[in-house]
């Protein structure tokens, strides 16, 4: 199975950790993963600094080799919240609650284009420990850490 997702995916934490770990389960080991990260332009749009794509693109590098996952995967660059996914052969998207209504619009712009609908995998986010959810911008503020702990409590 052909699985698409997407993101800054900086700093990695827990949700995207969640969302990469769901899209090679998807995939299987004959499948293949998309990941469409961020470019430092499309990246620069953000609240908060985001590090440079290669940086990025190591992290989540380590993240599938340490996960010992065996399904192939590509990381693309995203110009866009769309990437490719409005002209590629994909099966399925992988999304969080956060994300789902751009997953919601790629189909709706793929059938506008006589492409087939994907399916559309909802993980839930990653709650933190005070019972939010686990984002970047929370962690660039200094509130929890990657994984969800609250600092300076």
């Amino acid at each position: 199975m052909k699985i698409m997702v997407g993101g800054t995916f900086d700093p990695l934490h827990d949700g995207h950790r969640r969302l990469l770990a769901r899209s090679f389960e998807l995939a299987g080991p004959g499948g293949r993963v998309i990941i469409g990260l961020s470019s430092d332009q499309f990246a620069g749009s953000k609240t908060h600094p985001v590090r440079p794509y290669d940086s990025r693109k190591a992290g989540i590098e380590r993240f599938v080799r340490e996960g010992g996952y065996a399904t192939a995967y590509e990381i693309v660059p995203l110009f866009d919240r769309f990437g490719s996914a409005l002209d590629r052969d994909f099966d399925a998207i992988v999304v969080s609650e956060e994300t789902l209504p751009v997953a919601i619009e790629i189909n709706r712009l793929r059938r506008e284009r006589q492409m087939r609908k994907v399916d559309i995998h909802q993980i839930t986010c990653v709650l933190a420990e005070d019972g939010r959810w686990i984002s970047s911008t929370r962690i660039y503020r200094g509130e929890i850490d990657e994984h969800g702990h609250l600092i300076g409590e």
